[in-house]
């Protein structure tokens, strides 16, 4: 009988242990979407956050995502990805929903393109 009780007492505590892990998981929001990335004369200049842009640093602008928000960017044409982090607002053209740096737009082999379908996939903010 005392066996029983203890195991119970085991199957109860891992429940909860499980439900707290799970309830406290952030969930991930993923979109398909078009992407380019800053011209050169941008390099230099102050973001919308106040960091100063580099188009040599994995970093992205997007319209209303938190500052410091990383973001997995995925070239749907290639399969490959790059993690970015968002310090800047835009892009500010019609159809596009997020603008890489030069270096982030390399590593997904989009910087000869210009624009590409990209998948980008987040923690959804608090």
């Amino acid at each position: 009988m005392q066996s029983i009780l203890s195991n119970l007492r085991m199957l109860k505590y891992g429940v909860i242990f499980v439900l707290v892990i799970f309830s406290s998981c952030t969930p991930k929001i993923s979109q398909t979407c078009k992407a380019s990335f800053y011209a050169d004369k941008f390099n230099g200049r102050k973001t919308a956050s106040g960091e100063k842009f580099r188009n040599s640093k994995l970093t992205a602008a997007h319209k209303t995502l938190p500052f410091g928000t990383k973001v997995k960017v995925t070239n749907l044409r290639n399969g490959k990805s790059v993690k970015v982090k968002i310090n800047d607002r835009g892009p500010f053209v019609a159809g596009r929903i997020i603008d890489l740096s030069k270096k982030a737009a390399h590593k997904i082999n989009m910087d000869k393109e210009g624009i590409g379908n990209v998948k980008i996939s987040y923690k959804k903010p608090h």
